[in-house]
Formats: C-alpha cells, sequence, structure tokens
C-alpha cells in the first residue's frame, strides 16, 4: 500500500481529506504516529498534516483566556509569557513530555488524540477546564478535553474529526494550576502516576474552587470531583489534603505493569495530588 502525504492550509481541506477515506490519520506532531508507524502498530495510507493550518499553530490570547493551536509545539509554549503566568501548570505538563529533541515537535493534540492514560499533557488540560475545538465534516464542536477520552489509544472523534484548538478559561485573581508527576528517572520517561491540580481562593486563602485530575491510574486520564469538592472552603488545611487524597484513591482503577503496582499507584495518587495542591495554592496566592 502506497502512503500519501496531504498538508491542506484550510480546516475545510484537512476535514475533506480525512472524510474522504478510512486509513487517513491526521498529524500534528508525529513523534507518536510515526512511531506506531514504524512499529507496524499504523499502517495508514494517508498522512493529513494540519501543521499548515494557521489556527493550528501558536497561542494566543483571545476573551479574557487563552488559545493553543492543536499543532503548537510543546517548547513554544514557553514563549509565551502571558500564557506561562496565566496557566503554569499546563506549560510545565507538556514540557515533561518526551525530551527537548521531541518536545520541539511533539504537540498537547497529539499527545491528547494518542490518548495514553499517562499522556502528561492531558491530567493538566484536564484540571484547567479546557476545552477542543474540534472539526469535522458537520462543523466545528467544543468539547471538554476529559469527554473526548474512550479508553487507551481511543477517542471520542468521529471520522473525518480531528483536534484544531485547546481553550483555555479565562484565569481571575486568586486562581493557579500545578502538575506533577512520578516516574522511574528524572526525565524521558512515562508517568507512573500524573496529578493535575487547578483552583482559587478569595483574599483569606479560602478555596473557593478547585479541579482535580488525575493520569496513569484508570483506563483513562481522570477528572475527581470529589478530590476538588474536598479541597473547597479550606485553606488547604491538613484535613482537607487528607479528605482529597482519599478521593483520589477511591478514583482510581490502576494495573500492575513493570512501572508500577496497582497499591503504589493508588497510594502515589493521594501523595502526587497533595504536593500538586501546596504547588497551586501557593501561586494562587502571589496572584492576589
Amino acid at each position: 500500500m502506497e502512503l500519501s502525504y496531504h498538508s491542506p492550509t484550510s480546516v475545510d481541506q484537512a476535514v475533506e481529506l480525512l472524510a474522504s477515506r478510512d486509513d487517513a490519520r491526521p498529524m500534528s506532531g508525529g513523534t507518536d504516529l510515526l512511531v506506531q508507524m514504524r512499529s507496524g502498530r499504523l499502517k495508514p495510507g494517508a498522512i493529513v498534516d494540519i501543521k499548515g493550518i494557521d489556527r493550528a499553530v501558536g497561542s494566543r490570547a483571545q476573551d479574557g483566556g487563552f488559545v493553543i493551536g492543536a499543532a503548537t509545539p510543546c517548547t513554544e509554549l514557553l514563549d509565551d509569557a502571558a500564557l506561562c503566568a496565566a496557566w503554569p501548570g499546563v506549560v510545565e505538563a507538556a514540557n515533561l513530555i518526551g525530551s527537548v529533541q521531541v518536545r520541539n515537535r511533539a504537540t498537547i493534540g497529539g499527545n491528547l488524540c494518542n490518548a495514553s492514560p499517562a499522556a502528561d499533557s492531558v491530567p493538566a488540560l484536564i484540571a484547567a477546564g479546557a476545552r477542543a475545538v474540534v472539526a469535522g465534516p458537520q462543523g466545528e464542536r467544543i468539547v471538554a478535553v476529559e469527554d473526548l477520552l474512550a479508553g487507551p489509544g481511543w477517542t471520542t472523534l468521529g471520522k473525518g474529526e480531528f483536534v484544531l484548538e485547546f481553550i483555555l478559561p479565562v484565569r481571575e485573581p486568586g486562581s493557579a494550576d500545578a502538575y506533577l508527576r512520578s516516574i522511574p528517572r528524572t526525565e524521558m520517561d512515562i508517568a507512573v502516576v500524573g496529578a493535575g491540580i487547578n483552583l482559587s481562593c478569595d483574599a483569606s486563602g479560602t478555596i473557593t474552587a478547585a479541579r482535580v485530575a488525575l493520569g496513569a491510574v484508570a483506563p483513562t486520564a481522570l477528572l475527581v470531583p470529589d478530590a476538588g469538592a474536598a479541597l473547597i472552603g479550606s485553606k488547604l488545611d491538613e484535613a482537607a489534603l487528607t479528605a482529597m487524597g482519599e478521593a483520589a484513591k477511591a478514583a482510581c482503577r490502576p494495573i500492575d505493569d513493570k512501572r508500577g503496582t496497582i497499591d503504589y499507584r493508588i497510594a502515589m495518587s493521594a501523595v502526587y495530588a497533595r504536593r500538586a495542591a501546596v504547588i497551586a495554592y501557593n501561586r494562587s496566592r502571589e496572584t492576589l
């Protein structure tokens, strides 16, 4: 089978190419897709590279929040000072993927659509309340990031659809996020557990809103509403942190593998959520 490569410059062109054949695959960075092709795991007949679409590349402020093109290299996010200040956890998570060389090409769009339970950027995006702009034959639709995940290697995207952009909400004073992960090595490894925290607090330091997301502890990255609710109304005291940790552990559905056991992953979900919450809380106080 001959492989064809396409580099559309418009959303409509990309959708038409993807919808016209069952064996077409979108590509944003290619750091997962190309590896899977070389291993024989995937054998697409056509690659549709979305980097030629203006909206798919770059980050910008919009309506008080931010928009990130799905094909924006992770390292490029570091150049957006306003984005880094507003959403440090999202930027940090994106820049834990692989090595610097990998991140010069890897994207959060690809990281999400590869649908690995251990993807680093995904828990941070879920905690942030990020939404994905999905383009397809029926036009564009906006979907919460967590609702795009169906299982390991599977998304809810339909035929001809691809992720075009991510929308990060308006950032209010007293709000911040953080992401932490556990890995066997210092870098270039796959998360054994990942935890993303996004919270807001008032002038007194009382938490008024919180979202907690976990990675590598279930078939998909998880939003854990009970863990976020445990923090609301507190000043991140020990009781709140303990309750959050217990909620995090209760949500876990991990597997045993060579990187970590079920028991370890469950226990560490509470540890890393706790550590990330402290970082996010301290950052939130600095923005008041």
